[in-house]
């Protein structure tokens, strides 16, 4: 099953190349969608694609790149909508 979900990530997750890390992962295992840096410090990333590919890539984002420091993961589910052709860092 193909689902659409919402992660913000919270921690020391920006100026640790926490996008590149998620772009590399999320290409690796064929997940579409987006992740961008918000003001407030945190990350979100929308990602598209089967529920179980999905759920390893949460995991993977709880670790996070080498230098981040992840302290909250926050998901929320969203309408599928098949809206993502590939995997984009956004500014």
């Amino acid at each position: 099953m193909k689902v659409t979900r919402r992660i913000v990530v919270r921690g020391m997750v920006q100026g640790v190349g926490y996008r590149f890390f998620c772009r590399r992962e999320a290409e690796a295992m064929g997940i579409t969608g987006f992740v961008k840096n918000l003001l407030n410090g945190n990350v979100e990333v929308v990602v598209e694609g089967e529920v179980e590919i999905i759920d390893h890539f949460i995991t993977v984002l709880k670790k996070g790149p080498h230098l981040s420091e992840v302290t909250e993961v926050l998901i929320t589910d969203l309408r599928y909508e098949n809206k993502y052709k590939k995997f984009a860092i956004e500014f």
